[in-house]
């Protein structure tokens, strides 16, 4: 369940997150392209991951943000962290993401990093496991941060108030606790 979204082009980050050379062996020799992967978000909770081949350097970058951002997707940041820990998984990469306390930073490798720091997330823990190819960990990280549920869509779900799955106890019971205990001596 992806949920696409559109941004302005003059809010979007991105970074680009490997190069590399590829070639096509014909009859006539090897035709060299470049392969590009860039990440593209708009800091707000919106990233994507995208590729781009060109045979010099600046157009590859420039098809693969324009790829990054028609596949963008909405990611829950709640007070610049993740609601929630969660594995994402794309073919042999995995990567393990979990949330922070404010000023802990963005603590990931180059890859997870940049689509981190994309999506607006200030503050999140994170482990690549198994491979660690830039293009399967980067769209591992994004299919993982998809699959991420505020704590209201949660509720929703399960037909239950969010402070119960929230583990917090509702201000009515908190209210008459207090007035019980301030009549005690």
């Amino acid at each position: 369940m992806v949920r696409q979204v559109t941004v302005e082009p003059q809010k979007v980050i991105n970074e680009v997150i490997e190069i590399r050379r590829v070639g096509k062996v014909t009859k006539g020799g090897k035709r060299m392209k470049f392969r590009v992967v860039v990440v593209a978000g708009d800091g707000e909770g919106h990233v994507g991951v995208g590729i781009g081949k060109s045979i010099e350097i600046p157009q590859a970058i420039q098809q693969g943000i324009r790829d990054a951002l028609r596949n963008l997707v909405e990611v829950p940041v709640v007070n610049g962290t993740i609601p929630h820990e969660i594995v994402g998984e794309f073919k042999a990469a995995r990567v393990l993401l979990k949330p922070a306390y404010p000023g802990t930073g963005v603590i990931a490798g180059r890859t997870v990093g940049a689509v981190c720091r994309a999506a607006g997330i200030r503050d999140i823990l994170t482990k690549a496991l198994g491979s660690t190819n830039p293009l399967n960990l980067a769209r591992a990280t994004l299919e993982g941060l998809s699959r991420l549920r505020t704590p209201d869509e949660v509720a929703a779900v399960r037909d239950k108030p969010v402070e119960e799955i929230l583990g917090v106890e509702p201000e009515e019971e908190k209210d008459a606790t207090e007035e019980k205990d301030a009549g005690t001596p």
